[in-house]
């Protein structure tokens, strides 16, 4: 008879203990930031309404970033507490004392104006397109057919699952999704072709460059495509409420094209120079991608209503800008969608990661725009131009990305080092004579992306990654730096250069 191992009741009691001990720390973190930096003396020239908004902000920065509850909630909480204490934390003494001013419903109106913002809708709406992919398979087609034409060498099988990545990128805003939800299940099965197992010496074979390959490209496409990230699309609205400035999909793309395109090209290549599998040629993987293809039959009528509807969209956004604004071309991409039957109003009601992100970036978006509408963005643009007084836009815009860049190291969110440093950076540029604001944004919104690949946990799917078995952790922080450094680099000596003479 098999004896049951069952865990000593002790033991369990204790693990449970501890896990509850930690949760309570990670959820006291935020509040104990918040309450001290309410207490620290404001600083002069500021109005102290605005310092203890700021002190809110930090907090919710400090939840968003040990996570001790979902983004969603932390945010909610952000907005509620804020529109609670605003007499205090967020409307100026000049607007309590007009007769006019009605505060709790000028409070509620704050809380929920993240909600009525066009790029939190165009969020919502490429979740939609992502579901219509994931339901219709016509990603998962798109992936396996490139495995299947480029599959038979280790080299060109890292060039399928790039160029996988690229063609699914413009229409799939969270790289979780498109990268941790696409493209690793499918790649999840080639290493055991080549013999190649996870937490495994043959782990090298093969699947340790594949995975590596797959994280990288997807961090390159997520800086190539305004939409094939939601902390690019979050950028947006930032950018428009810091400092006026419109950013369309088209900008966005030329301005990165030239170093996406360069990447593209050669990063297969050189991870397979800095981290070579073992195994160079194998017959069985186009074999395996073919009989997966026919397992997934000819086209449906969804995948082609889908594929004519994205490409719409994609047009809509390049060209028809001015007509049309881009959250309304999503939705209405939507609504055909659902008259034709490709999605059904459960797919959308029941897509939980598209409402999560939905509730968590409109929080984001209103309690960002607190920041400016208190004041302290104003403040802390002369404070940051004062100290880079005498540095020449050149080195100013340089040493902004630099720092943005750098600073990711502390963030596992790529989200809340947006609304965190984007405002901040932007702010300080502003105050610097004869800067190019349009270059500045360019520059450190399209590295949101890249800069994604320094650590296993700088974006969505590298904890994904990570922990497949494939990538140990001394490989992983090594590859990290190196490819980091590349990336940086080639943002430096090819992005700026570029941006610079095109805008």
């Amino acid at each position: 008879m098999k004896e049951k191992t069952t865990t000593p009741p002790s033991a369990s009691a204790a693990s449970a203990k501890g896990g509850n001990k930690n949760r309570l720390i990670m959820m006291a973190l935020p509040i104990i930031v918040a309450v001290l930096l309410l207490f620290v003396p404001v600083p002069e020239g500021l109005p102290p309404f605005a310092w203890h908004y700021f002190a809110i902000f930090v907090g919710v920065i400090v939840g968003l970033i040990f996570e001790p509850l979902p983004g969603a909630v932390i945010g909610m909480t952000g907005v509620v507490v804020i529109a609670l204490c605003s007499q205090w934390l967020l409307f100026s003494p000049e607007q309590l004392a007009d007769p006019k001013f009605k505060l709790a419903g000028q409070s509620f109106k704050w809380a929920v104006s993240g909600f009525g913002n066009s790029t939190v809708w165009l969020i919502f709406g490429a979740f939609m397109f992502a579901a219509g992919y994931d339901k219709t398979q016509f990603g998962r087609r798109l992936a396996l057919i490139l495995v299947k034409y480029l599959g038979r060498r280790s080299l060109t099988l890292g060039y399928a699952i790039t160029f996988a990545d690229l063609l699914l990128a413009p229409f799939t805003p969270s790289n979780t999704a498109r990268s941790g939800g696409t493209i690793y299940p499918i790649i999840a099965n080639l290493p055991p072709l080549y013999g190649s197992k996870p937490n495994d010496p043959s782990a090298r074979r093969i699947g340790s460059y594949l995975m590596w390959v797959a994280i990288t490209a997807a961090c390159i496409t997520s800086s190539m495509f305004l939409s094939a990230l939601a902390p690019n699309l979050l950028a947006l609205a930032l950018v428009k409420s810091t400092v006026g400035i419109s950013i369309s999909w088209g900008s966005w793309f030329i301005a990165f094209l030239p170093l996406g395109v360069l990447l593209i090209l050669t990063m297969p290549l050189l991870a397979y120079w800095f981290y070579p599998p073992e195994v160079k040629i194998n017959d069985e993987v186009p074999l395996w991608a073919s009989r997966e293809l026919e397992k997934l039959g000819k086209m449906s009528r969804n995948e082609i209503l889908l594929l004519v509807f994205v490409c719409c969209a994609l047009l809509m956004w390049i060209f028809a800008a001015d007509f049309i604004e881009p959250a309304l071309a999503a939705l209405l991409v939507v609504v055909l969608m659902l008259w034709t039957g490709v999605l059904t109003w459960n797919d959308i009601t029941s897509n939980k990661p598209a409402w999560n992100t939905f509730v968590w970036f409109a929080t984001l978006v209103a309690l960002a725009d607190g920041l400016s509408s208190t004041g302290f963005i104003a403040w802390l643009g002369k404070e940051g131009g004062l100290l880079m007084s005498g540095i020449s836009p050149g080195m100013a815009t340089i040493a902004l990305l630099l720092a943005f860049y750098l600073l990711h190291y502390l963030f596992a969110s790529t989200t809340a080092h947006t609304t965190a440093l984007l405002p901040a950076m932007l702010t300080i540029a502003a105050t610097i004579p004869g800067i190019n604001m349009e270059v500045v944004v360019l520059v450190l919104c399209t590295s949101l992306g890249v800069m994604g690949i320094i650590t296993p946990y700088g974006t969505g799917p590298s904890p994904i990654y990570y922990g497949s078995g494939y990538l140990p952790t001394k490989d992983y922080w090594r590859l990290g730096t190196i490819f980091g450094a590349i990336f940086l680099a080639a943002l430096l000596l090819i992005g700026y250069p570029w941006i610079t003479m095109m805008f």
